[in-house]
């Protein structure tokens, strides 16, 4: 199997099936990543539309040395965020969301699971869901941008770092400054539930 660089050279080089094939093997990524910022299904798959013309338009931009995954994804991030900031005066629009369980995991926050061998377990399980999603979403957008790829994608600091065009202790820096916000959002949340735990 052609690797990705190899078809991107091919691409270069003017064979329109090589783009088919980087479509088909990187759709489903980049449909998900616009969706973590949208929360829309179908405003993802338009998106995702979007990020794979400016993959085209660019093909001749683009040069070995950078893996094609983490070109792909900032040029899907890029297009997330033009599309989030153009949605700033539409309040119907929906926000960029975590969807999902283990949302607290996804963001790279340590809390303490509740049993879920009770029903009142499990509705506080999913408020917290709720709430590590509320933190993400109003994080600063970098910040979401390094949560989300290095959560959901899989990026490492490396791969951050020449995704955001940052170096690699910027990059490590910024997550921890992520998490202590999204422990700062929940912190409420999980003192109310110790001191209901404890009136119990």
């Amino acid at each position: 199997m052609q690797s990705d660089i190899e078809l991107m050279a091919a691409l270069q080089g003017g064979d329109e099936e090589a783009f088919t094939l980087l479509v088909g093997r990187h759709r489903s990524a980049v449909v998900n990543l616009c969706f973590r910022y949208l929360g829309n299904r179908a405003d993802a798959e338009d998106l995702a539309q979007e990020v794979f013309l400016r993959v085209y338009r660019a093909r001749d931009r683009y040069r070995p040395e950078a893996k094609f995954t983490t070109w792909l994804y900032r040029i899907a991030v890029n297009t997330s965020l033009n599309e989030l900031r153009n949605r700033k005066n539409r309040p119907t629009q929906g926000a960029a969301t975590l969807q999902g369980a283990g949302a607290e995991e996804s963001a790279g926050v340590s809390v303490a699971d509740p049993s879920l061998d009770e029903p009142l377990a499990v509705v506080e399980q999913d408020e917290l869901h709720d709430q590590v999603r509320a933190a993400v979403e109003e994080l600063p957008e970098r910040q979401r941008m390094a949560i989300l790829l290095n959560k959901f994608h899989g990026l490492s600091y490396e791969e951050l770092a020449e995704t955001m065009e940052m170096t690699i202790p910027g990059v490590k820096s910024l997550l921890v400054r992520a998490r202590e916000n999204v422990r700062r959002h929940i912190e409420p949340y999980l003192h109310r539930g110790a001191e209901r735990k404890g009136t119990a």
